[in-house]
């Protein structure tokens, strides 16, 4: 069983949680992709965040956050999560994605890489779905071992598991080939454990919410650019990015939402990307 940190609370405030995810930053500051400038977007997300007054216990972090890997793109995500205000007093929490590279992340990020937080009456959970050389998802033995340790270990607890890829179809019009694998196991394990209350995902650029008997089924906003499925097919969407905040109470009970950046905070972004792409 890992290691199991702890945060600080009151025993009847609820806890904080904020979802940021695929943040997809380069090597190189300032490239963009799909026409957005990563950096700059993930910066708007953070500025909305403090706009909207949060100020998380808890940020989760789920996955590509780096497109290619390399370990400068998980120091500057480091420092640009540092510099904002709203999460000064947040514990920040990681996990890979496919576009990741799992063992530069946890180098570079290894006070952010611990896998079992606990804050409030909550556990929070993190999974390592990522498949070497695959843009697809497996949860292998390991993984769904240590997630069945500790949900044993703490009965008592509230969980809320993170992960990267999807574990279901987000549309019935669309073939996913990049979701999890082996859904299946994880729902099997779960159903065994009452206390687990949500199941948290990024991958999909999608805002996603679903319940399955007690478990919540959620999927996020990029803080880049965006998809959606049209007519059957897999579509870059114009959305704003955006994030998700949870209000986890002692109860087992949930507030949630998702926020995307508001023209305010967008526009500029967009007109420098623009303004930067002509130069």
């Amino acid at each position: 069983m890992a290691r199991i940190h702890s945060l600080t609370r009151r025993d009847d405030a609820p806890a904080m949680l904020v979802q940021v995810t695929d943040s997809h930053l380069f090597g190189e500051a300032g490239t963009a992709m799909l026409g957005v400038d990563t950096d700059a977007s993930l910066r708007a997300v953070l500025r909305q965040i403090e706009a909207d007054g949060r100020h998380p216990d808890l940020l989760l972090a789920t996955g590509d956050l780096s497109q290619d890997g390399e370990a400068a793109s998980y120091q500057r995500f480091a420092s640009i999560l540092s510099e904002a205000p709203a999460l000064d007093r947040a514990c920040v929490r990681c996990l890979p994605g496919n576009h990741d590279l799992p063992a530069v992340m946890r180098q570079e990020l290894a006070q952010w890489s611990a896998p079992v937080t606990d804050v409030g009456a909550w556990r929070v959970v993190t999974l390592d779905t990522t498949v070497p050389g695959s843009n697809a998802g497996h949860l292998p033995a390991s993984q769904l071992d240590m997630l069945e340790a500790a949900l044993a270990e703490a009965p008592g607890r509230h969980t809320l598991v993170a992960m990267h890829h999807n574990p279901m179809q987000i549309d019935s019009h669309w073939h996913d080939t990049m979701m999890i694998d082996n859904p299946q196991a994880l729902f099997k394990l779960l159903a065994h454990w009452p206390q687990a209350r949500v199941l948290l995902w990024g991958h999909v650029h999608h805002e996603f919410d679903r319940r399955r008997h007690n478990l919540r089924m959620l999927a996020t906003p990029s803080t880049c650019f965006q998809f959606s499925i049209r007519d059957g097919k897999h579509v870059v969407d114009n959305m704003a990015p955006g994030y998700r905040w949870l209000k986890l109470y002692q109860d087992g009970s949930m507030a949630t939402g998702v926020r995307r950046v508001q023209d305010a905070l967008w526009q500029p972004t967009l007109a420098a990307a623009d303004k930067a792409r002509a130069a």
